[in-house]
Protein backbone atom coordinates (compact mmCIF):
# COMPACT_ATOMS: atom_id res chain seq x y z
CA UNK A 1 0.00 0.00 0.00
CA UNK A 2 1.34 3.39 -0.95
CA UNK A 3 1.25 6.29 1.50
CA UNK A 4 -0.91 8.50 -0.71
CA UNK A 5 -4.33 10.04 -0.22
CA UNK A 6 -7.15 8.60 -2.28
CA UNK A 7 -10.41 10.27 -3.17
CA UNK A 8 -12.90 7.39 -2.98
CA UNK A 9 -14.01 6.39 0.55
CA UNK A 10 -12.74 3.06 1.87
CA UNK A 11 -10.28 2.46 -0.96
CA UNK A 12 -7.70 1.21 1.53
CA UNK A 13 -10.19 -1.14 3.19
CA UNK A 14 -11.29 -2.54 -0.16
CA UNK A 15 -7.69 -3.10 -1.21
CA UNK A 16 -6.85 -4.93 2.01
CA UNK A 17 -10.12 -6.85 2.16
CA UNK A 18 -9.53 -8.12 -1.37
CA UNK A 19 -6.45 -9.85 0.06
CA UNK A 20 -8.44 -11.16 3.05
CA UNK A 21 -6.67 -8.78 5.42
CA UNK A 22 -8.19 -7.20 8.52
CA UNK A 23 -7.98 -3.40 8.75
CA UNK A 24 -7.66 -1.40 11.96
CA UNK A 25 -8.63 2.28 11.87
CA UNK A 26 -7.57 4.64 14.69
CA UNK A 27 -8.55 8.22 15.48
CA UNK A 28 -8.72 10.53 18.47
CA UNK A 29 -10.85 13.27 19.98
CA UNK A 30 -9.74 16.12 22.20
CA UNK A 31 -6.26 17.25 21.22
CA UNK A 32 -7.11 20.95 21.53
CA UNK A 33 -9.04 21.31 24.82
CA UNK A 34 -7.51 22.83 27.94
CA UNK A 35 -9.23 20.29 30.19
CA UNK A 36 -10.17 16.64 30.23
CA UNK A 37 -8.51 13.58 28.74
CA UNK A 38 -7.67 12.78 25.17
CA UNK A 39 -9.75 9.88 23.83
CA UNK A 40 -8.26 7.50 21.25
CA UNK A 41 -10.19 4.64 19.68
CA UNK A 42 -9.52 1.86 17.19
CA UNK A 43 -11.97 -0.32 15.27
CA UNK A 44 -11.57 -3.51 13.21
CA UNK A 45 -14.63 -4.34 11.11
CA UNK A 46 -15.40 -7.68 9.43
CA UNK A 47 -14.04 -7.93 5.90
CA UNK A 48 -16.43 -6.24 3.50
CA UNK A 49 -18.31 -4.26 6.14
CA UNK A 50 -20.18 -1.24 4.81
CA UNK A 51 -22.27 1.47 6.46
CA UNK A 52 -22.58 4.83 4.65
CA UNK A 53 -23.68 6.54 7.89
CA UNK A 54 -20.27 6.03 9.49
CA UNK A 55 -18.30 9.18 8.68
CA UNK A 56 -16.21 11.92 10.29
CA UNK A 57 -17.69 12.34 13.78
CA UNK A 58 -17.49 16.14 13.56
CA UNK A 59 -19.74 16.14 10.49
CA UNK A 60 -22.70 14.26 11.97
CA UNK A 61 -25.19 15.15 14.69
CA UNK A 62 -24.82 14.17 18.33
CA UNK A 63 -27.97 12.03 18.08
CA UNK A 64 -26.56 10.14 15.10
CA UNK A 65 -23.18 9.72 16.79
CA UNK A 66 -24.88 8.20 19.83
CA UNK A 67 -26.74 5.67 17.68
CA UNK A 68 -23.60 4.79 15.73
CA UNK A 69 -21.59 4.49 18.95
CA UNK A 70 -23.63 1.45 19.97
CA UNK A 71 -23.86 0.03 16.43
CA UNK A 72 -20.10 0.20 15.84
CA UNK A 73 -19.37 -1.70 19.04
CA UNK A 74 -22.00 -4.27 18.10
CA UNK A 75 -20.74 -4.78 14.54
CA UNK A 76 -16.97 -4.53 15.06
CA UNK A 77 -14.82 -7.62 15.30
CA UNK A 78 -12.60 -5.72 17.74
CA UNK A 79 -12.51 -2.25 19.20
CA UNK A 80 -10.62 -0.40 21.93
CA UNK A 81 -11.06 3.01 23.55
CA UNK A 82 -8.20 4.53 25.53
CA UNK A 83 -8.25 7.68 27.67
CA UNK A 84 -5.04 9.67 27.99
CA UNK A 85 -5.30 11.69 31.20
CA UNK A 86 -4.06 15.29 31.56
CA UNK A 87 -1.05 14.17 33.64
CA UNK A 88 0.18 12.00 30.79
CA UNK A 89 -0.43 14.78 28.27
CA UNK A 90 1.59 17.18 30.43
CA UNK A 91 4.35 14.62 30.80
CA UNK A 92 4.79 13.70 27.15
CA UNK A 93 3.19 16.64 25.23
CA UNK A 94 -0.06 16.13 23.35
CA UNK A 95 1.45 14.79 20.13
CA UNK A 96 3.63 12.19 21.79
CA UNK A 97 0.89 11.16 24.24
CA UNK A 98 -1.51 10.78 21.31
CA UNK A 99 1.03 8.77 19.33
CA UNK A 100 1.68 6.45 22.27
CA UNK A 101 -2.05 5.72 22.55
CA UNK A 102 -2.31 5.03 18.80
CA UNK A 103 0.62 2.62 19.06
CA UNK A 104 -0.82 0.84 22.10
CA UNK A 105 -4.13 0.21 20.31
CA UNK A 106 -2.34 -0.96 17.16
CA UNK A 107 -0.36 -3.44 19.27
CA UNK A 108 -3.45 -4.63 21.15
CA UNK A 109 -5.93 -5.34 18.36
CA UNK A 110 -5.60 -8.19 15.83
CA UNK A 111 -5.18 -6.76 12.31
CA UNK A 112 -3.05 -6.93 9.18
CA UNK A 113 -3.11 -3.26 8.14
CA UNK A 114 -3.34 -0.10 10.28
CA UNK A 115 -4.93 3.11 9.03
CA UNK A 116 -4.50 6.24 11.16
CA UNK A 117 -5.82 9.76 10.93
CA UNK A 118 -2.49 11.35 9.91
CA UNK A 119 -0.56 9.80 12.82
CA UNK A 120 2.68 7.99 11.92
CA UNK A 121 3.57 5.04 14.15
CA UNK A 122 6.32 2.43 13.93
CA UNK A 123 4.91 -1.08 13.71
CA UNK A 124 5.86 -4.46 12.27
CA UNK A 125 2.96 -4.31 9.79
CA UNK A 126 1.78 -1.80 7.15
CA UNK A 127 0.72 1.56 8.59
CA UNK A 128 -0.95 4.20 6.40
CA UNK A 129 -1.35 7.69 7.93
CA UNK A 130 -4.20 9.37 6.03
CA UNK A 131 -4.77 13.13 6.12
CA UNK A 132 -8.49 13.61 6.87
CA UNK A 133 -8.64 9.86 7.24
CA UNK A 134 -12.00 10.03 9.02
CA UNK A 135 -13.47 11.07 5.65
CA UNK A 136 -11.63 8.42 3.63
CA UNK A 137 -11.86 5.29 5.77
CA UNK A 138 -14.88 3.73 7.46
CA UNK A 139 -12.55 2.20 10.06
CA UNK A 140 -10.95 5.52 11.00
CA UNK A 141 -14.37 7.23 10.97
CA UNK A 142 -15.68 4.60 13.36
CA UNK A 143 -12.73 5.24 15.65
CA UNK A 144 -13.45 8.96 15.54
CA UNK A 145 -17.06 8.34 16.59
CA UNK A 146 -16.13 6.07 19.50
CA UNK A 147 -13.52 8.55 20.68
CA UNK A 148 -15.71 11.64 20.42
CA UNK A 149 -18.81 10.15 22.03
CA UNK A 150 -16.73 8.72 24.88
CA UNK A 151 -15.03 12.03 25.53
CA UNK A 152 -18.17 14.17 25.17
CA UNK A 153 -20.03 12.01 27.68
CA UNK A 154 -17.15 12.21 30.13
CA UNK A 155 -17.00 16.00 29.85
CA UNK A 156 -20.71 16.14 30.71
CA UNK A 157 -19.90 14.19 33.87
CA UNK A 158 -17.13 16.65 34.68
CA UNK A 159 -19.60 19.48 34.15
CA UNK A 160 -21.57 18.21 37.15
CA UNK A 161 -18.38 18.34 39.25
CA UNK A 162 -17.20 21.72 37.99
CA UNK A 163 -20.32 23.57 36.79
CA UNK A 164 -18.61 26.98 36.61
CA UNK A 165 -16.54 25.98 33.58
CA UNK A 166 -19.31 24.96 31.16
CA UNK A 167 -17.68 21.65 30.26
CA UNK A 168 -20.97 20.14 29.02
CA UNK A 169 -21.07 22.78 26.31
CA UNK A 170 -17.44 23.67 25.56
CA UNK A 171 -16.00 20.16 26.19
CA UNK A 172 -12.91 21.80 27.68
CA UNK A 173 -12.03 23.93 24.65
CA UNK A 174 -10.80 27.50 25.30
CA UNK A 175 -14.07 29.38 24.85
CA UNK A 176 -14.47 32.86 26.36
CA UNK A 177 -16.62 31.39 29.16
CA UNK A 178 -14.01 28.75 29.95
CA UNK A 179 -11.14 31.24 29.96
CA UNK A 180 -13.12 33.62 32.19
CA UNK A 181 -13.87 30.77 34.59
CA UNK A 182 -10.16 29.92 34.84
CA UNK A 183 -9.44 33.55 35.73
CA UNK A 184 -12.22 33.64 38.32
CA UNK A 185 -12.09 30.16 39.85
CA UNK A 186 -8.64 28.87 38.97
CA UNK A 187 -7.79 25.50 37.47
CA UNK A 188 -9.19 22.07 38.29
CA UNK A 189 -7.51 18.65 38.59
CA UNK A 190 -8.62 17.87 35.02
CA UNK A 191 -6.90 20.89 33.43
CA UNK A 192 -3.82 20.34 31.26
CA UNK A 193 -1.17 22.34 33.06
CA UNK A 194 1.19 22.45 30.07
CA UNK A 195 -1.37 24.24 27.85
CA UNK A 196 -0.82 27.97 27.36
CA UNK A 197 -3.77 29.63 29.16
CA UNK A 198 -3.60 27.15 32.04
CA UNK A 199 0.18 27.47 32.38
CA UNK A 200 -0.09 31.27 32.23
CA UNK A 201 -2.68 31.31 35.01
CA UNK A 202 -0.54 29.06 37.18
CA UNK A 203 2.51 31.22 36.53
CA UNK A 204 0.58 34.32 37.62
CA UNK A 205 -0.43 32.56 40.83
CA UNK A 206 3.16 31.49 41.47
CA UNK A 207 4.40 35.05 40.97
CA UNK A 208 1.70 37.08 42.64
CA UNK A 209 -0.37 34.64 44.68
CA UNK A 210 -4.16 34.40 44.80
CA UNK A 211 -4.95 38.05 45.35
Amino acid sequence: MKKTDKICPNDYEHEAWAENKLVLGIDEAGRGPLAGPLAVAGVVFPIGYENPDIYDSKSISEKKRDLLFDLIQQDALYFEIRLVEPEEIDRWNIYRADQRAFLAIAQDLPCDVVLTDAMPIELDKPVVPLVKGDRKSISIAAGSILAKVTRDRLMKEYDALYPQYGFAKNKGYPTPQHLAAIEQYGITPIHRKSYGPVAAHQMTLDLFGDS
